[in-house]
């Protein structure tokens, strides 16, 4: 199976959703995908980036070839939204969240399928929810797999930015199937990282948890259960976005010239 294929199969998910929900979807097309060889030293330092206790690919899957990472893009109009609606989330970025959760297990189930037709054992990962929620660090970190996988890099929102920008979300898939390994961005794609000025991220912050010195988790977590608790008919949506929500970064690679954007 090639990229090209995992691609239309997480496509296909994408539409089928829309078509069973009357059309209605939260996502861009195309998503992003991109491969890890379980070899990759960068694996090996996950446990001093990420988490120390953060599971390895064989921990999941003891004969994993590859790691399997997709990044849904959302909607350019959910992230206007959600910028526009202040102080809290807008109710559409909370409601995309728990489709988008929904939609990365399908998604992840299709490519088992898939995967195990052709021979190869797969394990599904969980969309979220997999982390220490005192330490807050994440035991299975899409972001840093999906940098591995050569889908991006961070930007100082400590957020992944991808061809498709930083605004949507990642989903993941071990699986025992030996496959051709995505090479990694030779550039930064933050404006910042670059050498450019740009104070956009930081400023959607009200909060002050991203600052240019760095995340203060805790006050970012503590926001995000504030709009948890104003969406209490929905599911868990611990969720907020304001730092992707429609900055030069939100929808794909930006530009020299988007720079001192605020």
């Amino acid at each position: 199976m090639t990229r090209t294929r995992l691609q239309q199969i997480i496509e296909g998910s994408m539409r089928a959703w829309a078509d069973r929900h009357g059309g209605k979807a939260y996502w861009r097309l195309p998503a992003c995908v991109g491969i890890a060889h379980v070899q990759d030293p960068l694996f090996g330092k996950l446990r001093k980036i990420a988490a120390p206790d953060h599971a390895l690919p064989h921990d999941l899957l003891s004969c994993a070839a590859s790691v399997i990472v997709f990044f849904l893009p959302f909607r350019k109009d959910l992230a206007k939204e959600n910028r526009q609606v202040t102080p809290y989330a807008a109710r559409s970025w909370a409601e995309a969240y728990v489709a988008t959760n929904a939609l990365i297990a399908e998604i992840c189930e299709a490519l088992k399928h898939h995967l195990a037709q052709e021979g190869y054992e797969s394990v599904v990962t969980p969309a979220t929810h997999n982390f220490d929620e005192k330490r807050l660090l994440s035991q299975w970190s899409h972001k840093h797999l999906g940098y591995i996988a050569g889908l991006g890099t961070f930007g100082i929102h400590h957020q992944l930015i991808t061809h498709q920008g930083a605004c949507g979300r990642l989903g993941s898939l071990v699986t025992a199937k030996p496959m051709e390994p995505t090479p990694r961005p030779t550039v930064e794609y933050c404006l910042v990282k670059s050498g450019h000025a740009c104070t956009a991220c930081v400023h959607r912050c009200t909060f002050g948890a991203l600052t240019f010195n760095g995340l203060d988790r805790h006050r970012c977590y503590a926001q995000l259960l504030e709009n948890d608790r104003r969406f209490k008919d929905l599911p868990l949506v611990d969720v907020c976005g304001k730092c992707v929500a429609d900055v030069p970064c939100s929808y794909g690679i930006p530009k020299s010239s988007m720079a001192d954007c605020r």
